[in-house]
């Protein structure tokens, strides 16, 4: 695949299921609170309770942040005991975000 072909747009017209999720992708990254934890979670899992002391968020509020991100497949986890660990679940949704810091941060 050239670089024109990585970069440029399909011509289909989108579904409504597809328009939806693509939405809802960039409605999850849209937030600063998800975007910090997403970003977090790059460097890899880290429970609920690391993540509310990490980024100085409640743990409710981490809660409620993460089942939005799980619902659209960001995110996964794993139970061990009762204490649930979290990681990235989509490479490409990752380097997305990853990309959009580079941008941001760029002179």
């Amino acid at each position: 695949m050239n670089r024109e072909e990585e970069t440029s747009c399909s011509h289909e017209l989108l579904d409504e299921e597809t328009l939806f999720v693509v939405s809802q992708t960039f409605k999850a990254l849209g937030d600063p609170t998800r975007i910090r934890i997403l970003n977090l979670l790059c460097e890899g899992e880290h429970s609920v309770n690391d993540i509310a002391d990490v980024l100085d968020l409640g743990q409710s509020t981490v809660s409620h942040q993460l089942r939005f991100l799980k619902n659209l497949r960001l995110v996964k986890f794993r139970r061990e005991g009762t204490t649930m660990y979290y990681s990235t679940d989509d490479d490409h949704i990752m380097n997305l975000l990853k990309q959009a810091i580079e941008h941001a941060t760029h002179n």
